[in-house]
């Protein structure tokens, strides 16, 4: 490249300092991307790349987009895996002399995002931070938009994966020097969400600690309860580096750490998470068909969040657990209150998220408007929360703060519906600022006065067509056709020539054009100000407005629960810290509701460590077993998120942590068969579980030969039963009915099985869990209803009759195939039935045309008269 422009020589600089950022740099109204940003912006944006010096050899690649419209460009760019650096002109282009000084004002990460259009209202958007040492793990979660900031300390990298899967960053931050080694531990957790690192030492336990105390304005680390965790402190420290890497501005709403333990709430490894499809279906990922869609009826974005985040974090206290039920119950025995407080709710905006950006200093005047209507609804909202009796329902009503004098603030300064744009005017109340209200009236009275001006001068010149026109180019001209211009005074100065008019000015304009473009810009500039200062004042009371969406949130998902209670006849369970799970006539919450037209069968369930601790259940597939067992965990789960369950009664022991063995599939990356995966799950359950564990376990050993998967699932199932550490409350479905022998030597394995009626050949799922268990797996039924062709099904039943029938060859083995053309027969040798149906067979032709299911018990006993004579 040839000597650069000093333009471009600046925009090289800055980019130098940003090589891993596509850097948006801003010329005017437009930010220009150059050089190789440009083309992999304009290919991402699909947008017009052109060139400066085109065709030279000095030729630069360039694209652009108009500053206004930003946001979604740069959520696209984002989406894409980039990392978007926004360079800002710093001074005013009029005021300066030379090239304008521009600095980067952040940098926009999938992890650091404030912008709407990169945001889900109901989710949050989280960044999370892993610190590794010899001692363990430290994992820092932080959504910038909301002003979450958590930390916790694990033992082992099992406790990353499942912090991962329980919050589902968009974006995670690892020491450089163990990219590597995380990447293959946390493979499967890292999909689809950006990998970044640090440097060494922004892990240095010494600097993230100063960097902590230094943020947080803290003596010490003691009153956020880290003290004594150092992966935490390091991890936390990590976080808050790259927030003042990216953001270069203050964020002072985040506002504390708090410090979390891995046992403060009940454990849900991926794989249950997953299978359990509590906030997404297996299938395509959808909301709609999860827990999350099923018990989302709440009105905020604030509340979707929070019970999205309760979903994931199940409550081991119960104590905690009981004041939700208490507030639930309360709210389904008052339906005119509850409706009240919806509707109020309703009207609240994302409180959380509008407070950051005001105290970023990038929220607009809308913004300030909208926390100013959700404010008037804290009023009546505090006097309906008055008739709260039960205990949590008081001490919401504590926390929420009216904040009238942030409500009355914003109410006698900014306009009703001010601009988006916070720089061109029309944001602050007339009668706010005397000073306003004088320019504005000088505004108002010069445009009056330019109206009063082209009536005049059509009169006095006779051009009926004349206009006094303005635009920011040329400021104030009167504009003439040129088939009119003989006629214009000697008065008149010419401005600009255009094809079809002359555009003029007089003195008398001139001077009227400088007082009114005088004051509308002191006027647009004094309004900024006041604007600023009035968002600045405002942000002052950020930690209250935090603390009060953090009880409004609350309180919009148990209001949600006690809709939902009350529309789909949920009771309140009994909770306690023993070991019982007994639930009557439970009913899985999300199927129920997604056909309405056909009526759930409930089933009973009950499970402890004295009798019943292990179920074993059999019967066909599609009968209903994946369904019954799923539906005992997510009962188990909205007991102790504070929900009201679907069943008739319940008496829910907590449950530590619910575990779920459910299908698999192939781990082509990491070389695992479907059978490795499986056994792996397996282990996990087995060296993990403890007595107050809930495990659910659907088809142990299916990946491999029938004796080892019969073998393994029965050796399981004792492990389960015989070792006192472990003695988990246990659904255990399978097709290897030989498990049902386990309840004659094992007395707390109870079998059950998927009640199923037969008839004329057809099976009906009565989808009824009945004590016992089955020798019937009616595979070739369900094949049939699955819509296998005649021709298989018909030989799948011989087959089937010669294996129960222990039919064998001549060689010892079982007759599975047709006899082929030119192969002898061993029926000289041996005498046994033949794999064919023996058509010339008239005892076996009677007896496969009698329809059993139909039979009388008279006609019972002439059949076997009948068929004694044919012996």
């Amino acid at each position: 490249m040839a000597t650069p422009t000093p333009m471009m020589r600046q925009y090289l600089e800055i980019k130098s300092q940003y090589p891993d950022s596509i850097l948006f740099f801003r010329l005017g109204d437009f930010y220009e991307m150059f050089l190789d940003d440009a083309v992999t912006a304009a290919k991402v944006l699909d947008i017009t790349l052109t060139s400066r010096n085109k065709g030279s050899v000095d030729e630069i690649p360039l694209c652009g987009i108009p500053y206004h419209s930003a946001p979604p460009y740069i959520a696209k760019l984002v989406e894409q895996g980039h990392k978007v650096a926004v360079c800002e002109q710093v001074e005013d282009p009029k005021e300066v002399k030379g090239i304008v000084r521009r600095e980067v004002v952040r940098i926009v990460t999938p992890g650091m995002v404030m912008e709407n259009d990169l945001l889900t209202p109901d989710e949050n958007n989280y960044l999370l931070v892993v610190s590794r040492s010899n001692a363990g793990f430290g994992v820092a979660i932080l959504d910038i938009s909301t002003g979450e900031f958590r930390v916790t300390q694990g033992q082992n990298v099992a406790d990353v994966r499942r912090e991962i899967s329980s919050v589902n960053p968009r974006e995670i931050l690892v020491n450089e020097l163990d990219k590597e080694w995380l990447i293959g531990e946390l493979d499967g957790f890292i999909q689809n969400r950006s990998l970044n690192t640090l440097p060494e030492w922004v892990y240095e336990y010494e600097d993230a600690q100063r960097r902590l105390i230094r943020f947080f304005k803290a003596d010490s680390l003691d009153s956020f309860g880290c003290q004594n965790q150092p992966d935490a402190v390091c991890a936390a420290g990590a976080a808050l580096y790259y927030i003042e890497e990216t953001q270069k501005s203050t964020v002072e709403h985040i506002r504390t750490l708090r410090t979390y333990h891995v046992s403060d709430y009940m454990v849900l490894d991926d794989a249950t998470r997953r299978n359990l499809e509590l906030t997404a279906t297996l299938v395509d990922g959808k909301r709609q068909g999860s827990l999350l869609g099923a018990l989302d009826k709440t009105v905020t974005a604030m509340g979707g969040r929070k019970l999205r985040h309760w979903i994931n974090h199940p409550l081991l206290d119960c104590q905690t657990i009981a004041e939700r039920h208490s507030l639930v119950a309360e709210l389904v025995q008052a339906p005119l209150l509850r409706e009240d407080l919806r509707e109020n709710l309703d009207g609240v905006y994302d409180l959380e998220r509008l407070t950051a950006r005001i105290s970023m200093a990038s929220a607009n005047a809308k913004d300030l408007v909208a926390l100013n209507l959700s404010l008037e609804r804290l009023p009546e909202l505090l006097n309906q929360l008055d008739r709260l009796t039960s205990s949590l329902g008081q001490r919401l009503h504590h926390d929420i703060d009216p904040l009238q004098d942030v409500a009355e603030l914003i109410g006698r300064s900014i306009a009703d519906n001010p601009p988006f744009v916070i720089r061109e005017g029309g944001l602050i109340r007339d009668g706010y600022l005397e000073e306003l209200d004088e320019l504005r009236l000088i505004s108002r009275e010069g445009k009056g006065w330019i109206a009063r001006l082209e009536k005049t001068e059509r009169e006095q010149t006779g051009i009926t067509t004349l206009k006094v026109r303005y635009n920011r180019v040329f400021g104030y001209f009167i504009e003439v056709p040129r088939t009119q211009v003989a006629k214009i005074p000697e008065s008149y100065e010419r401005k600009q020539t255009l094809a079809n008019s002359e555009r003029y000015f007089t003195p008398q304009l001139k001077e009227y054009e400088d007082k009114i473009l005088g004051a509308e810009d002191k006027l647009t500039t004094l309004e900024y100000e006041v604007f600023q200062t009035i968002r600045a004042q405002v942000s002052l009371h950020a930690a209250r407005i935090q603390a009060t969406a953090e009880a409004l949130a609350s309180l919009d998902v148990l209001v949600s629960f006690a809709m939902i209670a009350h529309e789909r006849n949920y009771v309140l369970p009994v909770m306690d810290d023993g070991t019982l799970l007994h639930i009557e006539e439970g009913r899985h919450p999300v199927i129920e509701c997604m056909n309405l037209s056909e009526r759930f069968i409930a089933n009973d369930v009950h499970l402890d460590t004295v009798s019943d601790q292990l179920l074993i259940i059999t019967g066909p597939n599609m009968a209903g077993k994946s369904t019954f067992m799923r539906q005992v965990a997510l009962i188990t789960l909205m007991a102790q998120i504070g929900s009201l369950i679907p069943a008739k009664s319940g008496h829910i022991g907590v449950v530590d942590r619910i575990f779920t063995r459910v299908g698999a599939s192939d781990n082509l990356a990491r070389g695992q068969s479907t059978f490795m995966v499986e056994m792996s799950e397996t282990a996990h359950i087995l060296n993990h579980a403890t007595p107050r564990s809930l495990i659910i376990l659907d088809e142990i050993g299916r990946g491999t030969s029938t004796f080892d998967g019969v073998s393994i699932a029965w050796a399981v199932a004792e492990y389960l039963h015989d070792y006192d550490h472990v003695a988990a409350k246990t659904l255990f479905a399978t097709h290897y009915h030989e498990l049902t022998e386990l309840s004659t030597t094992r007395d707390r394995i109870e079998n059950f099985n998927i009640a199923v009626r037969e008839w004329n050949d057809q099976i009906v799922f009565l989808r009824k869990i009945v004590p016992g268990g089955t020798s019937h797996s009616y595979g070739i039924q369900v094949g049939r209803l699955a819509g296998l062709p005649d021709e298989v099904i018909n030989r799948a039943k011989e087959v089937l009759s010669n294996l129960e029938q222990g039919e064998f060859s001549c060689e010892g083995q079982p007759r599975l195939a047709k006899l082929q053309k030119g192969t002898s027969s061993c029926s000289d040798r041996q005498a046994q039935m033949s794999l064919f149906t023996a058509t010339d067979d008239p005892l076996r032709q009677r007896l496969l045309t009698t329809d059993l299911d139909t039979i009388t018990p008279i006609e019972a006993l002439n059949l076997v008269d009948e068929l004694k004579k044919l012996l």
